[in-house]
């Protein structure tokens, strides 16, 4: 059996590798081929793009690669015909997978989504499209399937997979802080995502906000959908230490972090590190996204939550002063550091049980063959 697989982000290409490891176990002789990163190729995926060159965060830094979007797109749709697969996965990456959805269903390929668009966020007309054209939907957040199935829409809850992922009390502190060359003080961890529209953007400001604590060891968590060259023109002279592709190493050394709007909130909260959201985008894209946007929060940990756990800095609230500020709050409030500790757990208990992969493998098997054939 074939399958072809549509991750366009670092979470996706992890998620997605750990799907096709359960799917192998149950498909004998099962050939995938996508767009996806290292971790998917790991799993024996022919890549025909790879996420490095699928990455574009907001509307107009989309608009500006609309060329090797429309590229991409072309490459994609080329590759599934030849490929001629039983079904394609839609793993996250709404902007572009949506678009490929009329596509798929001209070719009579069915179609299934694990990680739901978040169209409870914002473009909630986008359901009917989704009620069109997908045949299985599988949901990781808990409040989606009732959100999907009030539009109409049916959709199975599998846990987020995550949960897969981070076993927190598996990870030795004492050891990886040698193993990193680090030291017994306390570790800020700067996480400046994936993107280089979002790293040139905020992880200048990370730095020189945690000039501030000279008494304490920075990391840069460096992903490796970048260069050490690209880091390096970013850090200059800065005392911050550079670790690449080791982010949950780093999750877990931290004492306290400044991440990114994305996942790596989640992940963060997970590890059970106090942190703090930076969000910064070109003004035109947050114009846009605030016109559309429905929800409160920026960070998953707070919109799972539903209330403001961890702060927020969007845009220009995003200032070396308020971060430092900030930090300085994470590292020495003791209260501060209980209470986001309580909110981390009730977050873990939201999330479900462990085993997304298994149980959305295990749905799309019984989806491709009803009988058991």
């Amino acid at each position: 059996m074939k399958i072809f697989f549509v991750a366009g982000e670092a979470s996706g290409d992890l998620h997605a590798s750990n799907l096709i490891r359960s799917l192998k176990e149950k498909i004998s002789g099962l050939q995938t081929m996508g767009v996806g990163g290292d971790q998917m190729q790991k799993e024996g995926m022919k890549i025909v793009r790879h996420i490095r060159e699928t990455n574009f965060m907001g509307f107009v830094e989309v608009l500006r690669n609309l060329r090797q979007i429309r590229g991409l797109f072309r490459e994609t749709k080329r590759a599934i015909v030849e490929f001629n697969p039983a079904a394609v996965v839609l793993v996250d990456y709404p902007g572009f997978n949506i678009r490929l959805l009329s596509f798929l269903k001209e070719q009579g390929i069915k179609i299934t989504w694990y990680i739901s668009p978040q169209v409870w966020a914002w473009k909630k007309g986008r359901v009917k499209t989704l009620r069109r054209y997908v045949d299985l939907m599988l949901v990781v957040m808990p409040f989606e399937k009732n959100f999907l199935e009030k539009a109409g829409m049916k959709a199975d809850y599998v846990g987020h997979p995550i949960l897969d992922v981070i076993k927190n009390d598996e990870y030795d502190k004492s050891r990886l802080k040698r193993e990193l060359g680090l030291g017994d003080s306390p570790v800020i961890a700067l996480l400046p995502g994936s993107r280089k529209q979002e790293i040139s953007r905020i992880l200048p400001v990370m730095l020189k906000a945690s000039e501030k604590f000279p008494g304490q060891q920075v990391i840069v968590a460096g992903a490796n959908t970048q260069t050490v060259e690209y880091y390096s023109g970013i850090l200059g002279k800065s005392g911050a230490k550079l670790i690449m592709g080791r982010t949950y190493d780093v999750m877990a050394v931290a004492d306290a972090a400044a991440v990114t709007s994305g996942t790596a909130t989640l992940e963060t909260a997970l590890f059970g590190v106090p942190q703090v959201v930076c969000y910064s985008a070109n003004w035109l894209s947050v114009l846009i996204a605030r016109a559309v946007i429905q929800v409160k929060y920026i960070s998953i940990v707070n919109i799972i939550l539903n209330r403001l756990l961890v702060k927020e800095l969007i845009q220009g609230q995003l200032t070396v002063k308020q971060l430092t500020g900030e930090l300085s709050v994470l590292l020495h409030s003791s209260s501060d550091r209980i209470r986001i500790g309580s909110g981390y757990r009730e977050l873990r208990e939201l999330l479900g049980k462990e085993g997304a992969s298994e149980r959305a493998a295990v749905l799309i098997c019984r989806w491709l063959k009803p009988n058991g054939n």
